[in-house]
């Protein structure tokens, strides 16, 4: 461990909790251990599973006891585009322009496009665009996506259905929309087959990255997580109702999952599934949400 690591987690026991976990010093640790551990620094009371009512309380009793084989698929951001498929067709998905690749080494940028997105598929991040490849530099991306490759999901957050997937690279075709630089993201928080909020994104991923968060009817809630609510909050997309319509058809069966979905230049397409919003351990405010969205949670028996 250097210097400039120790810094850094120096006097905060969530960095260095996690840096413990994500290095694989923490593997010993079953997972409800760690992931009491886990709740308690990032949540700041400790975490009830006997009787969970909140809904980040109740994210970390489905990593515990709702694990079936079909949700390591649908973490699989490669894995996934079959099941896309086959629920709501392949019209919806961004196009493939290369990959799989098991390692960065075998990745042949010749046969790539001026533009592209190199993605990992096990990952929480782990993504590279380019814009132009005149100035794109390939060993900085190669070495960057080699380090995430190693990278294990499951150990940092425990979330199960990242466990056992199988790393590799692909390539998405690069997408653009004419009303904004960056793609402005829809992810629908649904509950028991039926989306109920929608938590809107714009400058994904960047320094700028601005959060806010609408009912159904596109009325702002108030209500903050992780990022400042942005000044000027998205306007009621056109294609909304045909997004509620695919988060309803992509929801059904599961307790809770969260469907992100892009619009570009009027036309939806698929991002990703997720279990377990912001690890379940990102605070609410104001802080009586948590207990909202925990009443809509029905967990399975």
């Amino acid at each position: 461990m250097n210097l400039e690591t120790l810094r850094y987690i120096k006097g905060d026991p969530k960095r260095l909790f996690s840096m413990l976990g994500s290095k694989g010093f923490l593997d010993w640790m079953p997972d409800e251990q760690y992931i009491r551990i886990q709740f308690k620094i990032a949540a700041g009371y400790p975490l009830n599973l006997a009787e969970p009512k909140t809904f980040n309380e109740k994210l970390q009793w489905l990593k515990l006891h709702d694990r079936k084989p079909l949700y390591t698929q649908i973490a699989d951001k490669y894995a996934v585009r079959q099941y896309i498929s086959e629920k709501i067709g392949e019209e919806y998905l961004i196009p493939l322009v290369g990959g799989p690749w098991k390692s960065a080494d075998e990745i042949n940028f010749d046969a790539l496009p001026e533009q592209f997105v190199l993605k990992c598929n096990h990952d929480s991040g782990g993504i590279v665009f380019c814009r132009d490849r005149e100035n794109f530099d390939y060993e900085k991306a190669r070495a960057y996506l080699s380090k995430r490759l190693k990278r294990n999901h499951w150990r940092l957050c425990r979330e199960w259905p990242y466990k056992n997937i199988k790393p590799c690279i692909m390539a998405e075709k690069y997408m653009e929309d004419s009303s904004s630089v960056n793609l402005n993201v829809y992810k629908f928080l649904c509950f028991d087959g039926e989306p109920r909020i929608i938590q809107t994104i714009q400058n994904d991923k960047t320094a700028y990255e601005s959060i806010d968060y609408f009912d159904l009817n596109w009325n702002l809630l108030e209500l903050k997580q992780n990022y400042p609510n942005s000044e000027h909050p998205l306007k009621k997309p056109e294609v909304l109702e045909d997004m509620i319509a695919i988060s309803r058809k992509l929801c059904e069966g599961f307790p809770f999952i969260r469907t992100d979905l892009y619009e570009i230049n009027g036309r939806v397409y698929f991002s990703e599934l997720t279990f377990y919003s912001d690890n379940g351990t990102a605070a609410f405010d104001p802080p009586e949400w948590d207990e909202i969205l925990g009443a809509w949670l029905k967990l399975p028996e």
